[in-house]
């Protein structure tokens, strides 16, 4: 499944933190509330691993905006009738086609450079 890291660092400035899309700067209920979803939807995606939240030094579940990002489209295909499971899998194919994109244009670039 899609394993997506999560920068535990607190160091360096703390104005980089506004441009990272992986600092994990929701809390489950901010997240669920931007979503328009409710927390036991994101704990479901956490079931199917889809997303992997940081957890705070109290164990709450911190949410990215790439995390979001997921989650919203997740949200998107069950609410199309899509079950979790199936929605997390479509979304790790697109997340894996992308990669896979993205890297057939770098080494036709590299190519066409010679």
């Amino acid at each position: 499944m899609l394993i997506h890291t999560v920068n535990d660092s607190a160091d360096g400035d703390p104005n980089d933190k506004f441009d990272d899309d992986d600092y994990p700067a929701y809390s489950m209920g901010s997240a669920a509330q931007i979503l328009g979803t409710t927390p036991g939807f994101l704990r479901s995606l956490d079931e199917a691993n889809l997303l992997v939240p940081h957890r705070s030094e109290g164990g709450h579940r911190r949410y990215s905006r790439y995390q979001l990002r997921l989650a919203a489209r997740a949200r998107e295909l069950v609410d199309r009738g899509t079950a979790v499971e199936t929605a997390c899998r479509i979304i790790v194919l697109e997340d894996q086609l992308a990669e896979a994109q993205a890297l057939n244009v770098e080494l036709h670039r590299r190519l066409d450079a010679r």
